[in-house]
């Protein structure tokens, strides 16, 4: 009796782990049958962005019906944005959420257009679409009908033209670069180290310099006119550091040597004379190891009051007058100019 106690019982046991595996082996099968459709915007909408709008403003809310997975289960919705026309060959990510929308602001919108392959400063058309998956790795993915909205993007980049030449072994795709005052403008200028011949390269589509771009160079008569066919090198001679200028519209060009010094009650000489920079060819930069104390300075070339940078503009960087001021102990110190970066100019003071 108790032997068939014991083989009752260990039935029992069996029967009841079988019962647990077989629980643990039950599978939820989750079947894709419905995917989320946009909602809005509306198709063909039109979206013109513009840079002196705060940049934090609402600029596009999509919207989505849920995708159906036949169960209850959490839904992961990716939107992807691509110029029309490319197929989302090298689609854009603009977001992922488990909500039914996602909104950009401006500056958020204007970034991911770019992104995308829309041109500044002109309509293009962005094709949208939202991709849903469930799990941890992103299966079962259903993909919206795309919808087409036109835009027009902006950059705060200031357009450039490259200087190749002597100086750097005429390599349109290194070249120091001259940047305009705004997107649309044609006045380029900055400061690069000159060394005999030289020609200005405009960018191509992609924004690259290579030779086979439109490029200009002198008329032949060195009266500072430019030229796209028939041109002579324009000239840098003697070897020096210039402030160069060109304007592709007008056809004009200048290029002028500057001797960079920095001066003030901060420096040995005070307000009575400039203490001369050195130039670095390997930074492109300007320095000087100086005597400091606390006081005011600025930086001058040739000795001339035409050329000077003694304050900051909105974005921080040098421009004209006033004065800078060096608040740190009295001692010896590195100061570096940094001109090669075209309407960008820096500058950093560091103790030796």
């Amino acid at each position: 009796m108790k032997n068939i106690l014991k083989y009752l019982l260990l039935s029992l046991f069996i029967v009841s782990i079988t019962s647990c595996d077989n629980e643990d082996q039950t599978q939820l099968v989750i079947i894709p049958s419905g995917n989320g459709e946009i909602t809005a915007p509306e198709m063909g909408s039109k979206y013109v962005l513009n840079p002196e709008e705060v940049s934090t403003n609402p600029a596009l809310t999509l919207t989505w019906n849920a995708a159906d997975y036949d169960v209850p289960t959490e839904i992961k919705y990716t939107v992807q944005f691509a110029k029309t026309g490319t197929d989302f060959a090298e689609p854009y990510l603009a977001g992922s959420t488990t909500n039914l929308s996602l909104s950009w602001n401006v500056q958020e919108f204007n970034g991911a257009s770019v992104s995308a392959g829309l041109d500044p400063f002109v309509e293009g058309e962005l094709d949208i679409r939202v991709i849903s998956t469930v799990g941890s790795f992103d299966v079962q993915p259903q993909i919206s009908e795309v919808i087409t909205i036109l835009v027009t993007p902006f950059t705060t980049d200031l357009p450039t033209i490259a200087v190749p030449g002597n100086h750097q072994g005429w390599d349109p795709p290194t070249a120091p670069l001259l940047a305009a005052s705004a997107f649309g403008e044609t006045d380029y200028e900055g400061y690069i180290w000159l060394d005999g011949g030289y020609k200005f390269v405009a960018p191509d589509q992609t924004g690259g310099f290579f030779w086979g771009n439109t490029d200009w160079a002198d008329d032949g008569t060195f009266t500072g006119k430019l030229v796209e066919t028939d041109e002579k090198d324009c000239i840098g001679d003697p070897a020096g550091y210039y402030f160069v200028k060109a304007n592709t519209d007008e056809l004009k060009y200048s290029a002028t040597a500057v001797s960079w010094g920095i001066i003030g009650a901060a420096t040995p000489t005070g307000w009575d004379s400039d203490t001369d920079m050195i130039y670095d060819s390997e930074t492109r930069t300007l320095y000087i190891d100086i005597n400091l104390v606390a006081g005011a300075f600025k930086f001058r070339g040739n000795n001339d009051w035409a050329f000077q940078y003694g304050s900051f503009d909105a974005d921080g960087y040098l421009t004209r007058d006033g004065d800078y001021t060096f608040e740190g102990p009295a001692g010896n110190y590195r100061v570096v100019l940094d001109l090669s970066n075209p309407r960008a100019y820096t500058y950093t003071i560091t103790a030796n």
